[in-house]
């Protein structure tokens, strides 16, 4: 077994994944997190964060040919961009992959890069992602391959006014109904047993509700509520959301097609570093 992650792995990409959408399966993800938009919740078009669905089962097996298996119950879910090409639909047959493309070791941890794709059957792109692992108290010692773009918030931005601010509340029984919506079983959203022990204050829900909180938030004040404008989606999971506690996103106009975003949960920033590209 090795010590450290392997370069081997890097490059590597997962077999495909087919995924099926139906009509019922895009409204119970609309109706799990709360999202109003009545193209959403007739089952008409997926929701943006719907994106994860397909390729779900792709999500930890490029970690399973870099990172060595002692470590892996150190991983988070550090970060999340999403680009989209077209919207998902009902009656979509989609193709799903991933594939490691880098890591960058830090004296904190060490961070890695999980690239996935979803095409149709006919090979075109439907969406891109993203996704940025966490590996705990673990520094690799070095910098291979490539990383996400980045997305950090521009600090300047906090002179002018948001363009928009939007509170939602996230429900008491959030977890339990996002998990099977989304595919997620992970325990710490729906066991609180587990949730304790792995030295959470309980249950907490999903980052990527979270995120789809924030992409209707997103929709509804800047894009006319039409999925089909919202180009790119990124986002920092900074902390953990808990049910029952309101979330806040703050909403400031970068360019004429760009803004940037932080969401917070009382004095708590929990989503950080968040970049929306809006088509006109």
């Amino acid at each position: 077994m090795p010590e450290n992650f392997d370069p081997a792995g890097l490059g590597v990409w997962t077999g495909a994944v087919r995924h099926t959408v139906t009509r019922d399966a895009v409204i119970g993800y609309a109706k799990a997190t709360n999202d109003p938009i009545e193209a959403h919740l007739a089952g008409d078009v997926a929701p943006p964060v719907y994106a994860i669905v397909p390729v779900f089962p792709s999500l930890m097996e490029p970690a399973l040919e870099v990172v060595p298996l002692r470590l892996l119950g150190r991983i988070l879910h550090g970060e999340q961009d999403f680009v989209f090409h077209r919207p998902i639909r009902p009656g979509d047959e989609l193709v799903a992959r991933g594939r490691m493309t880098g890591w960058k070791g830090g004296q904190s941890g060490t961070a890695a890069c999980v690239y996935l794709e979803t095409r149709d059957t006919d090979g075109e792109l439907v969406n891109e992602q993203r996704v940025t692992f966490f590996v705990r108290g673990f520094d690799t010692g070095d910098r291979r391959g490539e990383l996400a773009p980045e997305h950090v918030f521009d600090e300047s931005l906090r002179r002018r006014a948001p363009v928009a601010t939007v509170t939602q509340h996230i429900d008491d029984d959030q977890p339990l109904r996002y998990g099977p919506a989304a595919g997620d079983p992970m325990p710490i959203h729906l066991d609180e047993d587990v949730a304790r022990a792995a030295g959470l204050p309980g249950i907490i829900a999903h980052g990527l509700c979270t995120m789809a909180f924030t992409s209707w938030a997103l929709l509804t004040e800047l894009a006319g509520s039409d999925v089909r404008r919202l180009r790119r989606l990124a986002v920092r999971f900074a902390k953990p959301v808990l049910p029952g506690q309101d979330i806040t996103t703050t909403v400031w106009r970068r360019d004429a097609t760009t803004y940037a975003f932080e969401t917070t949960a009382g004095d708590d920033v929990v989503v950080k570093d968040g970049l929306a590209e809006i088509r006109e």
